[in-house]
């Protein structure tokens, strides 16, 4: 599932007028770049909910051969991640699956970082497996981090003021039995990661490669600075 349902408020003025997932970075919309993710994955088939402008964003999905794509439709209320997701879960199955935030973007490393995530997937141990980067070596994130880690790969929050390695590069592995008695509505996705943590069942892969954190209009052109020193 890609979740493409928000408000995109921390990139205007841009998403005045475009949906944030349709904002190009690289000369590529950001929706794309973690469809492409996907697809070189073998993901063939992705869920995508859609609130504002949604026109918008169905009219470039339906250019896409591939994955299949289907639409969570959203536009009657915003449902937030979490209540995103249980709406989309009908489409989705009871297998572990891939999700992504729409602006999940990342220049890669050795080894594609969806196949670190697939290969560190431990069904037993684990209702949530995230992608995380060292924020150390993140472009374009300001913050103290989201995470720290024990040597099992548990994920544990920061306290208010603490300064922690790692933060959430916005790609993961749920399975769904972790919305088992989720709330109705919407409500936050980290309001089942807490709930993962409590049963120790929130896990993390620390990234191959840098992310690239396009959250604001001025983080577009650092993000493609970056691509283009990769590349060099």
């Amino acid at each position: 599932m890609v979740l493409a349902a928000g408000l995109g408020k921390r990139m205007r003025p841009l998403t005045a007028t475009i949906p944030k997932p349709l904002i190009e970075v690289n000369g590529r919309a950001l929706i794309d770049h973690g469809l492409d993710r996907l697809e070189r994955a073998g993901v063939s088939r992705v869920v995508v909910n859609v609130h504002y402008l949604p026109e918008l964003v169905r009219a470039h999905l339906a250019r896409r051969r591939r994955p299949e794509i289907v639409i969570s439709d959203e536009r009657p209320k915003l449902l937030d991640t979490g209540g995103g997701i249980v709406k989309a879960l009908p489409e989705i199955g009871q297998e572990p699956f891939y999700l992504l935030n729409s602006d999940s973007f990342w220049i890669e490393g050795a080894r594609p970082n969806l196949d670190w995530l697939a290969a560190g997937w431990d069904d037993r141990k684990m209702d949530v497996l995230l992608l995380l980067s060292p924020t150390v070596r993140s472009i374009g994130y300001q913050g103290r981090g989201d995470f720290r880690m024990d040597p099992a790969g548990r994920l544990y929050r920061r306290t208010e003021r603490e300064v922690v390695p790692f933060a959430y590069a916005g790609a993961a592995i749920v399975h769904p039995r972790l919305f088992a008695g989720a709330p109705d509505g919407a409500f936050s996705l980290n309001l089942l990661f807490d709930k993962a943590i409590e049963a120790e069942r929130l896990f993390g892969v620390r990234m191959d490669g840098t992310w690239l954190h396009v959250g604001t209009p001025e983080a577009i052109a650092e993000a493609e600075l970056s691509i283009a020193d990769s590349a060099a």
